[in-house]
């Protein structure tokens, strides 16, 4: 089962901009980049440390502590499919954004 967390509008993050979002037990990164966003979990798979303050390099996103790079879409570790971060499709409904969360039953094994 699939839910939608729609993104309260002060959090929504302008073109360039990204924003730190709670949902449940989660804590997600939102990113606007070039107006498509992209949400991922905070924590780097390799080692948990926070990707919300990574550096953003179109959609890849390079984690602060040992400088791995995940593409945003994907969430895959820059070439290679063997360390993912979880992302998230993102649907914009008119001036509503919405994270869409699978249930824990539903989510797929991280590589």
């Amino acid at each position: 089962m699939t839910s939608r967390f729609q993104v309260p509008s002060e959090k929504v993050p302008v073109a360039g901009a990204r924003a730190f979002l709670q949902v449940g037990e989660k804590f997600l990164v939102l990113f606007n980049v070039d107006t498509q966003f992209y949400a991922i979990d905070d924590g780097c798979p390799h080692q948990g440390a926070s990707l919300f303050t990574g550096r953003l390099d179109g959609k890849l996103i390079q984690c602060c502590a040992h400088g791995l790079r995940f593409d945003l879409e994907s969430g895959y570790l820059l070439n290679s499919k063997h360390l993912k971060v979880n992302s998230y499709p993102v649907e914009v409904v008119g001036e509503d954004v919405f994270i869409i969360m699978e249930s824990a039953g539903e989510q797929h094994e991280q590589c």
